[in-house]
């Protein structure tokens, strides 16, 4: 991977991993091509090879690119939070306005399963290393009960996955009647009362003992 070292440079890498994200997205990676990717950021073949070897590294990079930006996402929007659970809250909401915008995510990363297994491996550990310094930092603070914090991170990321997986990509199941129908359309967001059954559950997963207590009396 070569860096660009002009302003002009760094834009045009920028346009091609944008091309890529529609490229992987669209065909995934065995249909996509250089070809595909340079056409769709209107720039000549010639000039992909500038910044990276292959279709695979350019892969590769779009998935740290996409990683980088929706932890920054989730960061930025949980910054003024002022507890552990209107983190969760905050950095939940981030992450399914970003998977609104980008649902390459899910196809991307998904297919990293197969054709990168250690960008996969990163995504997802880079996600839960700040998952899990969070958590610790709770805990002692009281915030948190007492549970491993490796095991509560990953459980965490598995649900905003699917659930953002289930309503952001697949929609809320009108056409069908069905919750299960992952035929429904899109709806681009979790509906209100999906994103507060989620948190009810998560505060209760993750609160100590007396603030499940205090939770119980206001209900």
């Amino acid at each position: 991977m070569s860096l660009p070292t002009t302003e002009r440079g760094t834009r045009t890498r920028a346009k091609l991993l944008e091309a890529a994200e529609a490229v992987f997205a669209k065909y995934g990676y065995t249909a996509a091509s250089v070809v595909r990717i340079t056409e769709h950021a209107g720039v000549g073949q010639g000039t992909f090879y500038l910044y990276f070897s292959s279709k695979l590294e350019i892969f590769e990079e779009l998935v740290e690119d996409l990683n980088r930006r929706v932890r920054h996402a989730m960061s930025e929007a949980s910054s003024g939070a002022t507890n552990r659970i209107e983190s969760e809250r905050a950095g939940f909401r981030a992450f399914f306005e970003f998977t609104a915008q980008h649902p390459a995510l899910y196809r991307v990363v998904r297919e990293a399963e197969f054709v990168s297994p250690k960008a996969l491996r990163l995504h997802y550990s880079r996600i839960v290393e700040g998952y899990i310094t969070g958590l610790q930092d709770a805990q002692a603070h009281g915030e948190v009960g007492d549970i491993d914090p490796a095991v509560a991170a990953w459980a965490l990321m598995g649900i905003g996955e699917m659930i953002g997986m289930r309503w952001v990509l697949w929609g809320d199941g009108s056409e069908s009647g069905e919750d299960a129908d992952p035929m429904a359309s899109g709806t681009s967001r979790v509906p209100d009362a999906v994103f507060d059954n989620m948190m009810r559950f998560i505060h209760r997963g993750l609160a100590a003992p007396d603030s499940q207590s205090a939770e119980g009396e206001r209900s």
